[in-house]
């Protein structure tokens, strides 16, 4: 019995413990975040690769140490804490181009589905592709890409290229898988414009 409040009917009184255990189990967390980041310190590489595992329920591709630990200290303090709010990531999608391009590949990242099996096209193509015909675009550095899909290449600037991967190597002058690059997942159409 809640003196305060007088009789607590017994499912509301249930509620109540829950929400105070999941308020302990949150606390507890959120106290042992110093220590989960100490120990990223002395972890070896394929530690870190299974703690990513574990931390965002997918494998990473990474295994530069350097990385792994920093982008595990950010998912460990964001589990605790919580992520941006709702507010934050508005407002950040209402800028849109105006963000550097790096958070604006970041913020793509996070709103990546998880993968899965890409559904079958019946003509066999990469089903992230759009049909041949379709321009692709992306602002690169201020500028606008446009790259037509062809059957079976790419045609940017007037040249014809076998992947996209080809054309972004161009345009960066680094190595960048093409379909992250011009933003296209399986049935996506983000990048794409007739």
């Amino acid at each position: 019995m809640d003196f305060a409040r007088g009789p607590v009917a017994p499912d509301e009184g249930d509620t109540t413990m829950a929400k105070n255990g999941t308020a302990r189990a949150a606390r507890k967390q959120l106290a042992d975040v110093p220590q989960q980041l100490a120990a990223l310190a002395s972890m070896s590489v394929p530690q870190l690769a299974e703690k990513y595992q574990e931390l965002y329920g997918e494998p990473t591709r990474s295994r530069n140490r350097d990385y792994l630990k920093k982008r595990l200290a950010f998912r460990i303090q964001e589990l605790a804490e919580g992520g941006l709010s709702t507010r934050a990531v508005a407002r950040i999608a209402e800028l849109g181009d105006t963000l550097p391009e790096s958070w604006r590949m970041r913020q793509a990242e996070v709103e990546k589905k998880p993968a899965g099996l890409l559904p079958a096209v019946p003509d066999g193509r990469d089903a992230r592709l759009p049909p041949p015909g379709t321009v692709l675009t992306r602002v690169y550095r201020g500028t606008e890409l446009r790259v037509t899909v062809r059957e079976g290449s790419f045609e940017y600037e007037g040249t014809l290229h076998r992947s996209l991967s080809s054309i972004a190597k161009l345009v960066t002058g680094t190595a960048w898988n093409g379909f992250t690059f011009f933003g296209l997942k399986a049935g996506s159409s983000e990048a794409v414009k007739s």
